[in-house]
């Protein structure tokens, strides 16, 4: 990601506890990148050290961007009911789906397996009255970037396990319809930064399909080279944005409650 800011020169590191930093420019007036590690847990936790950091030394950040690779959801039909002059049949209209080298634009960043397993199904942990369960990216910045990369939007999902059966991406697919891909840290690292008071954006270059485990099938040299070219296009846009929307959560938190590489 540092080649699309080398006019800012060569990165300087800035050792934090359990991160490092890797300073373009100057505090406050370049870009700074950490490896937040693997899994939602670990990169809010990478992503609040760097942003408590800042916030400590006087130079708070205006915004996280998480960027890595992911799993893609293949297009579908959806079985929904009463399809417009026939009451009650069911119409399937094409869900979208995210090829193996696109680019996904999250403009809802969703946690999908946190909740509870019921004889009925899932439930998310909102429905058990606490907690939130999806961060939106500021729109215009959505809009922004979607233009200047040539980026799908849509949900992205941050998953503790990745998925690897045919079932479980369709019952994802059923519980998220608008889902374009899966990973395993954007919703750790819009937590951190919702903490702050901080937008955020999720940029994901897409490696697998999701559902069977198919080694064979992955092109992660294909997906970082499509990241890169992305993050490119990407950056002017974050150079130029000013902050101008709050970052928003789906559902109001009922309790209390920056850039990585990973792939799903």
């Amino acid at each position: 990601m540092a080649r699309a800011f080398a006019s800012a020169g060569p990165p300087r590191e800035v050792p934090l506890p359990g991160v490092a930093v890797h300073r373009l420019g100057g505090p406050g007036t370049g870009l700074d990148l950490i490896a937040a590690g693997v899994g939602p847990a670990l990169a809010a936790a990478s992503t609040a050290t760097a942003l408590t950091a800042a916030a400590l030394a006087g130079a708070p950040y205006g915004l996280v961007v998480c960027v890595g690779i992911a799993g893609g959801f293949a297009p579908a039909a959806a079985e929904l009911p009463g399809r417009p002059g026939s009451p009650g049949s069911p119409h399937r209209p094409r869900l979208p789906g995210a090829p193996v080298g696109s680019l996904v634009l999250a403009d809802e960043i969703t946690a999908a397996d946190l909740g509870a397993e019921t004889a009925d199904g899932f439930l998310p942990v909102t429905d058990l009255g606490f907690g939130t369960v999806t961060h939106r990216p500021p729109e215009s910045l959505v809009r922004a970037a979607a233009s200047a990369t040539g980026a799908a939007t849509g949900t992205v999902l941050t998953v503790s396990t990745v998925t690897g059966t045919a079932a479980r991406a369709a019952a994802l697919r059923a519980r998220h319809p608008r889902a374009l891909a899966e990973a395993m840290e954007g919703f750790g690292v819009a937590e951190a930064a919702a903490a702050h008071s901080v937008p955020v954006l999720e940029l994901r270059a897409v490696s697998n399909p999701v559902g069977p485990r198919d080694r064979a099938a992955w092109r992660i040299g294909d997906a970082l080279a499509a990241l890169t070219e992305g993050f490119g296009k990407l950056a002017p846009v974050l150079e130029s944005w000013n902050a101008h929307e709050p970052p928003e959560s789906a559902e109001p938190a009922q309790s209390a409650e920056p850039a990585e590489p990973a792939d799903s």
